[in-house]
């Protein structure tokens, strides 16, 4: 299944079996990424189905040596071009030289 067209039930799915043969391949149980990883047996059988939350599925990830995926999955956004034109207007161009600056020894006093 392409993961572009499916439902995001449908991916979390596919997701979760990923996570489990991954775990399979480094010949680990449940039990073991549980421990390794601080959360739950529970949660780890719920991320093999494709129940988790962000949190859980990274340190998983991370148990199982997958932490370099992760910029793939989710690589870093750049500013595009036309936010940058946008903030760029935003940007003080230049000094008002409305206020003046007395030199300390003259005060209104």
């Amino acid at each position: 299944m392409d993961l572009r067209e499916g439902s995001p039930a449908a991916v979390a799915v596919i997701l979760g079996e990923r996570l489990k043969q991954a775990r399979l391949n480094a010949d680990m149980t449940q039990t073991q990424v549980s421990e390794l990883s601080g959360v739950s047996r529970k949660m780890v059988m719920g991320a093999e189905k494709g129940k988790v939350q962000l949190e859980t599925l990274i340190a998983i990830m991370q148990v199982l040596g997958l932490s370099d995926h992760l910029n793939r999955f989710l690589p870093e956004q750049t500013i595009s071009p036309v936010q940058l034109a946008r903030l760029q207007g935003k940007k003080r161009q230049r000094a008002s030289g409305s206020t003046s600056v007395k030199p300390e020894g003259d005060s209104e006093w």
